[in-house]
């Protein structure tokens, strides 16, 4: 069946549970507003603006799941903001005409979702360097230099989707929807499977839920699950079942990994990295594969005792490290952040986002 067969429904208006990764799913009878008002109101009467007040008591608590989700759809964080102020703003203009006939969190997911799909950055795909062609076959090659562009991805802070004070549970399936492997594989796929994919298999929403949200039938719902599935197992996603960052094996990996590069020890690298690492620095379509190819290129950079300065950091739900290198002047300047996939035995995954305009999201300064 093809994905024209889930057509988009109110565009002019909508452009712009068990609730696994970010939230607990609220109950119907606590996420409802009551109607907006008396069935016999006249149609011809301009609707009135929403109260402030019970607008934001009703919608906010869900802005930092919409963030993760439009983060889902559109691979970067910038744009992801973006889309979640547009649905904000299209829901306080659609508010008065609500009436109940969902559940707030459903109708907020069906504008953000359309916000996302029919907006024209989503044609474009952001994968990691991985996802572009095959490693380097030149190890002595060093990368290009990263260039600027909207068409890379970006990483997301833990602190700005996930919520620490959660339930335990609910902050490991965050983590787990938010990982590197699982971004770059719906980076890979069409949009419409893209939105399937997510709200059914990320949030549970149902077949029926997603066909509403989307204008469609809940037979080409499942038919554009089956393939977006397909897609996903078809791309294969290393380091999709790694432990999480608070795991002691990974704590240790990990703080092995900043002090080699604090005190220039490549030796004390080759000890970290497993035998299959990979190496990606996102901007330049080269990227490396295998311990001693990623361990020729660190080489060049890794520098004299002190030239680097980490600061510990959690992005995508995997453990990060915010890069200060030093400068001519003996201070440290933001360079970038590293995302590290890291298994028990050893570090899989270096992807280094080569971006100081990062830190501030991270809350760090541009110095240190």
């Amino acid at each position: 069946m093809p994905d024209s067969e889930v057509s988009m429904t109110n565009r002019a208006d909508d452009r712009h549970g068990r609730a696994r990764p970010d939230q607990v799913r609220r109950s119907r009878a606590t996420d409802e507003p009551e109607a907006a008002g008396s069935a016999h109101r006249d149609a011809a009467r301009p609707a009135e603006p929403p109260d402030p007040a019970e607008f934001s008591r009703r919608t906010e608590p869900f802005r930092r799941e919409l963030l993760a989700h439009c983060y889902r759809m559109a691979g970067s964080l910038d744009e992801a903001e973006d889309l979640v102020q547009e649905t904000y703003l299209r829901a306080w203009r659609g508010y008065p005409a609500f009436a109940g006939r969902s559940s707030v969190r459903v109708w907020l997911y069906k504008i953000a979702t359309n916000a996302c799909l029919n907006d024209r950055r989503q044609q474009i795909r952001r994968p990691l360097p991985s996802g572009l062609g095959a490693p380097s076959a030149d190890a002595d090659v060093p990368p290009r230099p990263p260039a600027p562009g909207p068409d890379w991805p970006q990483p997301i802070p833990d602190a700005l989707v996930i919520s620490e004070t959660a339930d335990p549970a609910d902050i490991v399936s965050a983590r787990e929807s938010l990982r590197l492997a699982l971004m770059d594989g719906l980076q890979r796929l069409p949009g419409r499977q893209r939105a399937v994919l997510v709200l059914r298999d990320v949030l549970d929403f149902s077949a029926a839920e997603v066909a509403a949200m989307l204008g469609g039938t809940v037979p080409a719902v499942k038919s554009l699950l089956q393939r977006a599935r397909a897609g996903m197992n078809a791309a294969g996603r290393p380091g999709q079942n790694a432990p999480e960052p608070d795991d002691p094996a990974v704590r240790a990996l990990f703080e092995q990994y900043v002090r080699a590069f604090e005190n220039a020890d490549l030796a004390a690298l080759e000890r970290a990295l497993r035998e299959d690492a990979a190496l990606e620095i996102v901007g330049s379509p080269a990227w490396f594969s295998g311990i001693e190819t990623c361990l020729r290129q660190l080489g060049r950079v890794v520098g004299s005792p002190g030239d680097w300065r980490m600061t510990p950091v959690r992005a995508n739900g995997q453990p990060a490290a915010a890069a200060y290198f030093r400068d001519a002047g003996g201070g440290h300047r933001a360079f970038g952040v590293a995302v590290l996939t890291v298994a028990a035995d050893g570090i899989v995954r270096i992807v280094l986002y080569r971006d100081p305009e990062l830190f501030p999201r991270f809350g760090l300064p541009p110095a240190c």
